[in-house]
């Protein structure tokens, strides 16, 4: 466990858990149809359940069980109809448990792997404080991260030592400026993001 303090005051952590529960349980009856259509075509399209599993790390380095919708074929390949959910961001809807649950928010940095969070040097561990989000500052500066990844001659090195960088010092910036009138913006302008990317 990666300890790191809270940054934010009590009253904003409870503001923005509870903007959380608000529009998890306002959203979960609207888009638990959805998630299970994706479900079942990622089924069909993978050949394996579509529902994906992942351990990642959380608030103050706790590791949980992060949701997504299966994109990626038993050989490693992602199909057009896997691109297309990817692109739209749809395979991480199912994190919307994730947040009702408590383990994430809608606004924070995103979930990492542990051997990312582990290159975290020690004041970049305040991104830690927060739970993971669905969406942020550094999510929307990176949008289209995977095409950026994939213009890379080593895409995993490149994420290592570029863009996660650029992405924790974007999250540090973030927490430190906390206010939940921002949080409210960067949802706002996720969504645009993705009718964006719907339109084309």
């Amino acid at each position: 466990m990666l300890i790191a303090m809270n940054f934010l005051s009590h009253k904003q952590r409870l503001c923005k858990r509870g903007m959380d529960l608000f529009l998890s349980i306002l959203l979960l009856p609207i888009l638990i149809l959805p998630i299970l259509v994706l479900i079942i075509g990622a089924t069909i399209d993978t050949q394996t359940f579509g529902l994906f599993f992942q351990k990642r790390i959380g608030q103050h380095g706790v590791l949980f069980t992060i949701y997504k919708i299966r994109t990626f074929q038993p050989t490693g390949k992602i199909s057009n109809y896997s691109n297309k959910i990817r692109r739209f961001k749809f395979d991480e809807l199912p994190q919307i448990v994730n947040v009702l649950m408590g383990q994430m928010s809608f606004v924070g940095p995103r979930p990492d792997l542990p051997a990312l969070v582990a290159t975290l040097k020690e004041p970049e561990r305040i991104i830690l404080s927060l739970k993971p989000g669905l969406t942020g500052p550094a999510s929307l500066c990176y949008f289209n991260e995977e095409i950026i990844l994939a213009q890379q001659d080593d895409p995993e090195v490149y994420n290592e030592s570029v863009l996660y960088p650029a992405k924790t010092l974007i999250n540090m910036n973030y927490i430190k400026k906390y206010q939940l009138l921002n949080d409210v913006k960067y949802i706002y302008k996720t969504l645009l993001h993705v009718f964006q990317n719907m339109a084309f």
